[in-house]
C-alpha cells in the first residue's frame, strides 16, 4: 500500500456534481464500432479520508430511465426488459466496500454494483485529477476511473446473432467515471 501523498485538506464529506460528472458506458456494436452512453440521473456521495484512504467510502444511485446514447429508439429498447428492465428495476446502485491506494494519486475502490436486483463485487481503478476551489468558493475534487464488467452476470442477456458472424451487442462493457465531488460545509 503506498502512503497517501494527499493534501489533508481533501479530508471530509462530498456530494458529486452530477452537472459537472458523467456516469457513462461503451459497448461493442455489430463487433465493428462502439456505442457510448451515459446516465443523466443520478446522485452520489463519498467521505475521502486524506491521511488514510482506505477509510473513504462512497455510494451512488443511478436512475435507468435516464439512459442516454443519444438515439431514443435505442434508448427505448436500453429501458425495457431485454437489457435493464427500468420499469421493474428503476436503479442502479453502487457501494464501495474498500479504497485502496495503489499509487501516487490511483485508488483502487471495491464495491457492491446492483443491476435488475443483482448485486456483484467490482473493483474500479481511479485517479485522483487534483483539487480547487470553484469561482463559488466550493472545494472540489475531480476523479476519473473504469472499469470492464460482463452485462450477462447481471441478467442482461438481449443478443442477435449477425449475419456474417458474431454478435450484435458485446458481453462486455466498459464503465466510465468522470467525477467532481463539492466538499460539504458543514452548518455552522
Amino acid at each position: 500500500m503506498s502512503t497517501s501523498t494527499l493534501s489533508p485538506e481533501l479530508t471530509g464529506q462530498y456530494q458529486f456534481d452530477t452537472a459537472h460528472s458523467r456516469l457513462g458506458f461503451v459497448a461493442r456494436h455489430a463487433m465493428v464500432t462502439k456505442v457510448y452512453g451515459a446516465f443523466n440521473e443520478w446522485e452520489g456521495s463519498a467521505y475521502l479520508d486524506a491521511a488514510d484512504p482506505s477509510k473513504s467510502h462512497a455510494k451512488v444511485t443511478v436512475q435507468v430511465a435516464s439512459v442516454d446514447t443519444r438515439n431514443e429508439q435505442r434508448d427505448g429498447h436500453l429501458r425495457t426488459n431485454d437489457f435493464f428492465d427500468a420499469p421493474a428495476f428503476p436503479l442502479i446502485t453502487f457501494t464501495s466496500t474498500a479504497v485502496e491506494q495503489v499509487g501516487a494519486t490511483e485508488f483502487r475502490v471495491t464495491g457492491d454494483l446492483t443491476i435488475k436486483d443483482v448485486t456483484r463485487s467490482i473493483t474500479i481503478d481511479f485517479e485522483y485529477t487534483g483539487s480547487a476551489k470553484d469561482a463559488f468558493g466550493a472545494e472540489r475534487a475531480g476523479f476519473e476511473g473504469r472499469t470492464v464488467v460482463n452485462r450477462k452476470d447481471y441478467g442482461i442477456n438481449f443478443n442477435a446473432v449477425l449475419e456474417a458472424g458474431g454478435v450484435m451487442v458485446s458481453e462486455k462493457i466498459t464503465l466510465e467515471f468522470d467525477i467532481s465531488a463539492v466538499k460539504v460545509t458543514p452548518a455552522a
